[in-house]
């Protein structure tokens, strides 16, 4: 396993691995690395020939009383870890190289983030959806694998990757989505709700079936994984 720190280095493998008409799988994370993240990674390994995490503690998706220096970072340990489930490259940019400079230009996640857990956070999924914008742009993947946990950040990047020019990526994502086709329990701030995750609407949206046979959307949940 090979581990890069800078754009112009995976830019370098990206062009080198599809030259060889071989497909790209990408795992975002911001490191310290659990199971849900392992799991991200073995799927990645079985879907496609090359597989990339990215291991980068974003600052812009962190709010003015949110801790980013606090938030733990064990760089050594996340590389073992990444290599015992098949991850071909690391990369672990620092915060200069991933912005190096600052135009003022921002990318505003709109209505979506003004909602329920993102009314509490202002800027979070703008930040979100400015590190995975430059994510695709750099490893250029043909899949892409995101934790199913958060339903709202679910719903925002899915809007993002459909509005954006990223629709091949959020069909693959729909495709081998870890929840789609799993039984899960949903947690919102006013309900409960268990079921069978069915997909992922045009607009981001979580689909539940329901065990009366109802359909459930829910925009923004805590999502547990129940076989």
């Amino acid at each position: 396993m090979e581990v890069v720190k800078t754009i112009a280095e995976l830019k370098d493998i990206v062009r080198k691995v599809k030259s060889e008409g071989k497909t790209i799988g990408l795992v975002p994370t911001m490191g310290y690395l659990h199971e849900g993240h392992m799991a991200l990674a073995k799927a990645a390994r079985e879907e496609n020939d090359f597989v990339i995490m990215s291991i980068f503690v974003n600052p812009t998706q962190f709010g003015p009383n949110e801790d980013y220096e606090s938030y733990p970072r064990d760089l050594e340990r996340d590389k073992k870890i990444a290599e015992s489930v098949g991850v071909d490259v690391v990369f672990a940019p620092s915060v200069e190289e991933m912005y190096p400079t600052d135009g003022g230009i921002r990318i505003h996640a709109g209505r979506q983030a003004t909602i329920l857990c993102g009314a509490s956070r202002p800027g979070h999924f703008d930040g979100v959806l400015q590190v995975v914008t430059k994510l695709f742009h750099i490893a250029e993947p043909t899949r892409a694998y995101f934790g199913q946990k958060d339903a709202q950040q679910v719903a925002i990047v899915t809007t993002l990757v459909r509005d954006y020019g990223f629709a091949a990526i959020k069909r693959l994502w729909v495709e081998h989505s870890c929840t789609i086709g799993k039984r899960i329990k949903a947690t919102t701030i006013r309900e409960t709700v268990e079921g069978e995750a069915i997909g992922i609407t045009d607009e981001g949206v979580l689909e539940i079936l329901l065990d009366d046979g109802q359909i459930k959307k829910v925009y923004s949940a805590d999502i547990e994984i129940q076989n």
